[in-house]
């Protein structure tokens, strides 16, 4: 697309994907995750560690900000003013947004992270120079920078053989995230098309979305509407963004689907069920 173009059409580069937006996807990988079944375990997060090749840093770059977790649970506590709240803390797992107007996309010098047509915000290492400006621009805070080879101290032998072949063991100098497990998408398509047919339903599954014990997080595509994880937008997401419009916006308690800083239009791919709770 030309310059002209695009400056022609910049009303569309604003539209999510639901309002016919400038992105033609082939895919559009989503996750629906239920507050109401996320216990807190942290099972997802190891899983990822595993399935991504991610160093455990310590604790002493941990605090320094150099973590390189690529999803955490963040905990919240609705009765602050309560030593032991009744209620418990209230838990979120927090990864890329794989958002559909990323803010991390056009800050990049050199276009080391770009839209990919499954609707992912796609990272390039080898392209990546470490300017950060990813990061500093991303709401969710979920881009991590290497800031050392971790690779030369955290799988020591035998421990290098658990790495997974599939994915490379990035250097220091790079930014990385979550990739909503772009490995098992590829291996899921290239298969499917082996056996000329479309992608299904539950051909794809992440790493966090697999080791959940409570199946808190459901992953799929939006494009697909056999997909359970359309239905769940579709019943909670879609017909709440209509429901609020009326007079009666907020009041059925079944519609728990929003998104995180949907307010900044940046079309996030994570929708999150809101936690239900009888009040105390």
């Amino acid at each position: 697309m030309s310059f002209d173009n695009i400056l022609n059409n910049w009303s569309n580069f604003r539209k999510g994907s639901e309002e016919g937006g400038h992105h033609k996807y082939e895919h559009r990988w989503a996750m629906a995750i239920n507050l109401d079944l996320c216990i807190g375990c942290n099972a997802c997060s190891t899983a990822c560690y595993a399935e991504n090749n991610l160093a455990v840093v310590g604790k002493e770059k941990f605090e320094k900000g150099q973590a390189m977790h690529w999803m955490r649970i963040e905990r919240y506590w609705d009765q602050q003013e309560k030593d032991y709240p009744e209620q418990g803390a209230s838990f979120l797992p927090m990864m890329c947004q794989q958002c559909g107007s990323a803010t991390c996309e056009p800050v990049c010098p050199v276009a080391a992270t770009y839209h990919t047509p499954d609707g992912l915000n796609a990272q390039v290492y080898n392209r990546c120079i470490g300017s950060r400006y990813c990061s500093n621009n991303c709401p969710y805070r979920v881009r991590y920078f290497n800031f050392y080879s971790y690779y030369e101290s955290s799988w020591p032998q035998p421990l290098d053989k658990q790495l997974n072949p599939d994915l490379t063991v990035r250097d220091k100098g790079v930014m990385e995230k979550c990739t909503f497990c772009v490995q098992r998408i590829r291996v899921a398509k290239d298969k499917a098309k082996m056996e000329d047919r479309a992608v299904q339903d539950g051909d794809v599954i992440t790493a966090c979305a697999q080791a959940c014990p409570t199946s808190a997080i459901v992953f799929g595509d939006t494009m697909d509407e056999n997909s359970l994880v359309y239905k769940l937008w579709k019943k909670h997401q879609v017909e709440r963004g209509v429901y609020q419009k009326t007079k009666y916006a907020k009041k059925d308690p079944k519609l728990r689907g929003y998104r995180i800083f949907e307010e900044l239009n940046t079309d996030p791919s994570v929708m999150y069920l809101e936690r239900v709770r009888e009040d105390i």
